[in-house]
């Protein structure tokens, strides 16, 4: 998210933008603005499925007309 946001300003280095886990849960941190969301939720969407793969939960199938997952090999 960081390099995404390192794109459109400067400052992104400092933001807390993180994701993580707590029991069944991924907890992903956004920037405040709306415009910021949209450009990190774009960078790191692809990767939210295989995260929940890694969760050990039901297996979660994408819309490919929406979002090609990534799903390593």
């Amino acid at each position: 998210m960081r390099t995404e946001s390192l794109k459109y300003v400067p400052t992104a280095i400092l933001s807390q933008q993180m994701a993580g886990l707590r029991q069944d849960s991924l907890i992903v941190n956004l920037p405040g603005k709306p415009k910021a969301i949209r450009q990190c939720l774009d960078a790191i969407f692809p990767a939210i499925p295989y995260c929940i793969d890694l969760m050990d939960v039901p297996y979660l199938e994408c819309n490919t007309q929406v979002i090609t997952a990534f799903r390593p090999k």
